[in-house]
């Protein structure tokens, strides 16, 4: 083999780039082909529906109530007191939730229903009571009754609720419906109120103590949604904006306080009536003795007066500021749930509000103690969006993503939650409580 050969058959390949033509194949696309890439979505007609499908986190919810609901009315769910300091912390201290998965366990089909109060509810969730629902939506409380029902998840009705207890009731028979009420400075309505609610067959009475006065919304102030309105033109003229909104309160019943409104006086004296500064342990005691089924305190954010609630009686307390509508400044509801868990001790029944976005949220809130969470802007949002429909979905998203929070943490069951699942690196910061933090610490320890 002569050289000039040897070299020939040793010479490198060519280098081909990626734009070299001659290496790839092209075809005139057939109509099979693109039927198979092109798969677009049947248009959907009903615009409620379309609203629903474009959500998939309670944000979008909220952000499609802010376009279907007057801003006074929104900012009305969405704001807090002052400057929302309380609202802001109790979602972020969600944000420093650091979760410790233990991977490799079987997690189809999990469980997803616990036990609270000694009933098994579908997952551990409870609809918070919150007042002027219809004002949000012309459907109001009976939607929300009838998606806790659906779901297996109790709900409680607020004294300032816009439908009575009887009404919600015959549209929710077999719910498990609360009642939410407020010691008024009249012992003769207290009285009547719970007379109606065992009338009607509440099963759990939940007593807001956290309202010796009304907290400072100047959101509220500014937009003139008060007791009574004061609408300023600006708001007038925003309102304008929603005429489906106000056709549907122009041809629904007015928005009142409907478990009080046989009681003489306007809706400011009524409100002035419920918020008693007043208020003190003598009245807890008269409840315990007068109500026979199970009863939480709400409002609690010092570990040492949950200690005190369950001397005085109480079967379990609720973690809550109000979702930040009443004292400005409060700790996160999460920075105090350990702290509160050890001084009730493990039989006490334990939920927290505030700041409950995400189903993770809800896993967070379990691994440090709670029992349930209770949900309020979560699933208004979705009554503004879209009514009892939009109700559904936020049920829907957080239910789906408290399910997929729980298989990605190896786990097959709600009440597999632990301690252990979950790191707070939040109780180290300076602005946790120092007592939570410190209780939190020495249970760690245990």
């Amino acid at each position: 083999m002569n050289s000039a050969k040897l070299k020939e058959e040793h010479r490198p390949a060519p280098k081909t780039t990626g734009g070299d033509k001659a290496h790839v194949q092209r075809q005139l696309p057939r109509p099979s082909d693109l039927r198979a890439l092109l798969q677009f979505k049947s248009p959907t007609l009903d615009p409620v529906q379309r609203r629903l499908e474009a959500a998939i986190t309670i944000e979008d919810l909220r952000q499609i109530s802010r376009r279907t609901t007057p801003r006074s009315v929104f900012d009305y769910v969405d704001g807090g007191a002052d400057y929302e300091v309380s609202q802001r912390r109790n979602k972020a201290v969600f944000d420093t939730a650091r979760f410790m998965p233990n991977l490799l366990h079987e997690v189809s089909d999990p469980d997803l229903s616990t036990e609270l109060l000694g009933r098994r509810i579908g997952f551990p969730v409870v609809f918070a009571p919150t007042g002027f629902t219809r004002m949000m939506h012309h459907e109001g409380e009976i939607a929300v009754a009838r998606v806790a029902e659906r779901n297996n998840l109790p709900y409680a009705l607020s004294l300032l609720g816009t439908t009575d207890y009887e009404t919600v009731a015959a549209a929710a028979p077999h719910g498990d419906n609360w009642f939410q009420m407020y010691m008024t400075n009249n012992q003769s309505l207290n009285t009547e109120i719970l007379d109606k609610a065992l009338e009607v067959g509440a099963t759990t009475l939940v007593l807001t103590i956290d309202c010796a006065v009304g907290g400072f919304r100047p959101k509220d102030v500014r937009n003139g949604l008060a007791i009574p309105p004061a609408l300023t033109m600006k708001t007038f003229f925003n309102m304008a904006r929603f005429p489906y909104w106000w056709l549907n309160k122009l041809t629904t019943p007015p928005v009142e306080f409907a478990s009080v409104r046989d009681f003489p006086g306007t809706n400011m004296e009524v409100a002035k009536l419920l918020f008693d500064p007043n208020l003190n342990y003598e009245a807890l005691t008269w409840l315990r003795s007068h109500w026979p089924h199970k009863l939480l305190v709400k409002g609690i954010v010092n570990p040492a007066d949950a200690g005190r609630m369950m001397e005085y009686g109480a079967d379990g307390v609720i973690i809550s500021n109000h979702g930040g509508r009443q004292l400005d400044r409060t700790p996160g509801t999460m920075e105090v749930l350990p702290a509160v868990r050890e001084v009730v001790g493990a039989g006490a029944t334990v939920m927290v509000d505030g700041g409950i976005m995400h189903g993770q949220d809800i896993i967070a809130a379990r691994a440090a103690g709670a029992d349930a969470v209770m949900i309020g802007r979560a699933y208004l949002y979705g009554i503004m969006a879209a009514g009892e429909r939009g109700v559904e979905r936020a049920v829907e998203i957080l239910r789906d993503e408290f399910q997929r929070g729980l298989q990605l943490l190896g786990l097959r069951s709600t009440d597999a939650i632990a301690s252990r699942h979950v790191v707070w690196p939040v109780v180290d910061s300076p602005t946790a409580n120092p007592e939570a933090a410190s209780l939190y610490r020495r249970s760690q320890a245990c």
